[in-house]
């Protein structure tokens, strides 16, 4: 007969009255307490290596002028003359706001927006203590004394002749216009990928009436004939060159990709190490946005002429607004928004960087973002992104990932000064590229353009200094609120420069 022994212990543990834990409850909650350490520990680890690159920069005096921040207090003026007073008995349905400003060509402020040639960036004058200093929405002049035509553009940096390159959309003709049947189907179609449903709260108020104004206002007056691809080179990144047009509209064949009805955006050109061609890639369209395709075209020189191979819907998706980055192991990205711009496809080019593999990952499902611009640190990618708002400005976010493919995280709105009005604007413009500062890791060049929607070859760009560390915005969802990176900052300056010593070539 088998005894039981009374002073067996048992093999549950007695967490507290009236309950029992189980070993294997004791065993995951030991794993969960060693992953959040694991989590604490990388997050310590990377904010003392992005502490150490920020002590670096913060003890150069310039750096320190670049984060300061400056601030804006723009005031809304009276209407001009007097009103009637029948007029002035009426309300309005709401108050004018900024952006009302921004978008009326004549608007009272339209001057602190779009500043006259009196102030242009011309860096071929002796400007005395102005040399090399950025002035963000003003005029910039290449060195014929011509304002620069490179729109929604990238730089790329050649190492064979130590150059940057400027690519962008050559915007120098008439804003028009379209027919007033014609516009009616592209309207709808591009409020339905331009207009996200949810609009962040507080954001402005009367969306409804500012989503009708950009329809009928802007979206239908938006529109030049296409040209091509501007080109200008620099050593400095302040004075520029024009090197002419390296992809031009087709003037003959009606069905081209390039035909001078159809739309050419947001070109960028990396450079093959393998088959020693630049590769440009852009969004191609029709007048109706349609078509969302991506253009491929190749070159032997950074200045052209490059040769117009094809163009097609990555992983067969819709594409429109894209972007192209290129990794550290040569591997290239593509980057675009689809799904009628409620989200980003990302993915990476075959060898000869002329096709999309067919690896893709979705990423800011349901987000409405476009404009994307990556840049790398420390291995962690980073991305800025638009809202979706046609030609007005709008929010933009950055985002993070330890993976290119992702998951990737919402940071938080990396605007920094201006006003409240500025920073929910990304200063009044929308991004386009990142241009890492060399000698000054952690430091970059937010690229952005100033859309003027009645005179597109007038808009304007907004070169602002792109800084990354500090405590992100928002806590993460999967790292248990750890913030695994540090913040990207954007800063408003009227006029900055980049710091002496960096080396540029």
């Amino acid at each position: 007969m088998r005894i039981r022994n009374k002073y067996r212990k048992s093999t549950t543990f007695r967490c507290n009255a009236g309950s029992r834990c189980s070993t294997s409850a004791i065993v995951w909650s030991l794993v969960g307490c060693l992953l959040m350490l694991h989590f604490y520990l990388l997050a310590r680890h990377k904010d003392g290596v992005v502490g150490e690159i920020q002590l670096n920069m913060s003890q150069h005096p310039q750096f320190r002028e670049l984060v300061a921040v400056e601030e804006e207090n723009i005031q809304i003026p009276p209407p001009r003359g007097k009103r009637s007073p029948r007029a002035a008995k009426r309300r309005p349905k709401r108050p004018t706001t900024i952006i009302d400003e921004f978008l009326d060509e004549n608007s009272q402020l339209r001057n602190m927006f779009f500043p006259d040639k009196r102030t242009a960036i011309d860096p071929m004058k002796d400007a005395g203590n102005d040399s090399f200093y950025y002035h963000p929405g003003r005029i910039w002049l290449d060195t014929e004394g011509n304002p620069i035509q490179a729109h929604g553009g990238g730089v790329l940096y050649d190492q064979r002749s130590r150059t940057y390159y400027w690519y962008g959309e050559y915007k120098d003709g008439p804003t028009y216009h379209t027919h007033k049947r014609a516009p009616a189907r592209s309207v709808i179609a591009l409020i339905r990928i331009c207009v996200p449903p949810m609009i962040p709260k507080g954001w402005i108020d009367g969306w409804k009436d500012l989503r009708s104004h950009i329809s009928v206002q802007v979206l239908r007056r938006g529109k030049v004939d296409l040209i091509g691809v501007g080109c200008y080179s620099s050593k400095d990144l302040w004075t520029w060159k024009n090197e002419g047009i390296v992809l031009a509209a087709e003037e003959i064949n009606q069905t081209h990709d390039l035909q001078k009805s159809n739309v050419l955006e947001r070109p960028k050109v990396i450079y093959n190490e393998r088959t020693g061609k630049y590769v440009m890639l852009m969004h191609i369209d029709d007048a109706n946005y349609t078509k969302a395709s991506v253009g491929v075209a190749v070159s032997d020189y950074p200045t052209g002429p490059f040769d117009y191979l094809h163009s097609k819907r990555p992983h067969g998706f819709d594409s429109r607004d894209m972007t192209v980055f290129k990794d550290d192991n040569g591997v290239a990205y593509l980057v675009y928004s689809s799904a009628d711009n409620s989200e980003l496809h990302i993915g990476p080019l075959t060898e000869d960087y002329l096709d999309v593999s067919r690896v893709m990952r979705r990423i800011l499902v349901g987000q409405h973002r476009e404009a994307p611009a990556l840049f790398k640190l420390q291995g962690t990618y980073y991305m800025i992104t638009s809202g979706c708002s046609g030609w007005a400005p709008n929010e933009a976010l950055a985002h993070a990932a330890e993976s290119i493919m992702g998951p990737w995280e919402t940071m938080g709105n990396p605007c920094v000064g201006g006003s409240k009005v500025f920073r929910h604007t990304t200063f009044f413009a929308q991004s386009t590229f990142v241009i890492p500062v060399p000698g000054f890791p952690g430091s970059y060049i937010f690229m952005a353009d100033r859309w003027n929607p009645t005179d597109l070859r007038d808009s304007r760009y907004v070169w602002l200094p792109l800084i990354v560390g500090g405590p992100a915005d928002r806590p993460l969802d999967y790292n248990f609120g750890f913030p695994l990176w540090s913040r990207v900052s954007i800063y408003w300056h009227r006029k900055w420069r980049l710091p002496n010593g960096w080396s540029g070539i």
